[in-house]
């Protein structure tokens, strides 16, 4: 069975969670990280000297780094649903894989620490302010992709939605002023009644 290192909170290991549930991969899940500590336990940084989560063991072989844990998953339980084995709707899905890796996360990741990890009196305003604009010119990129089509990476959910989709769900759930995105909101309405988000994304954000 699949064994995942990693706190249920962590976007990271939603990523994983989410992606086990869609292809029906049974796991054991450890809290470890955040308030559950261990990233620095010696035999933790043997197998992800990042020391971060999720860490995945899978018989013999440890993974670690999210998009590429669920890319993994993909090709060995028969995930092409959600990445495709088609190199040009697959760089498709991946472009928008690693969009939210280089590019969305700097803002999101900001104001989730900003707003709920950090006391009212040590926040950044000035920061957290144009964190804001930053996000707001993302996400109306992905407002104008989803004009074309119901899916970041086309017709079908996969890859590309799960990793962004935790993320839109943060994004409405932040304590800003947002602009009206109707493909978004949409968007966010068909991810969000899939059973791996019911199960591992909703809800509260920490």
């Amino acid at each position: 069975m699949l064994k995942i290192w990693g706190r249920t909170n962590s976007s990271n290991v939603q990523k994983v969670l989410w992606t086990c549930a869609d292809l029906g991969i049974p796991f054991e899940r450890v809290d470890w990280g955040g308030k559950f500590g261990g990233n620095d336990d010696p035999a933790y940084r043997a197998m992800n000297p990042n020391g971060l989560v999720p860490t995945v063991q899978d018989g013999e072989l440890i993974l670690w780094e999210s998009n590429s844990v669920i890319r993994y998953l993909c090709n060995t339980r028969n995930g092409a649903g959600l990445y495709p084995a088609d190199a040009a709707q697959r760089s498709r899905v991946e472009r928008w894989m690693d969009w939210q890796l280089s590019t969305l996360n700097t803002p999101l990741s900001a104001m989730l620490w900003g707003y709920f990890r950090t006391p009212p009196e040590k926040r950044d305003s000035a920061a957290l302010a144009k964190y804001r604009l930053d996000a707001i010119t993302l996400w109306q990129m992905v407002e104008r992709q989803l004009g074309k089509q119901e899916y970041l990476a086309g017709t079908d959910f996969s890859l590309a939605d799960i990793c962004n989709g935790i993320w839109v769900h943060r994004w409405y759930q932040l304590p800003v002023e947002r602009p009206d995105l109707p493909g978004l909101m949409a968007w966010y309405r068909r991810i969000s009644k899939r059973p791996g988000f019911v199960a591992h994304i909703a809800g509260p954000i920490s």
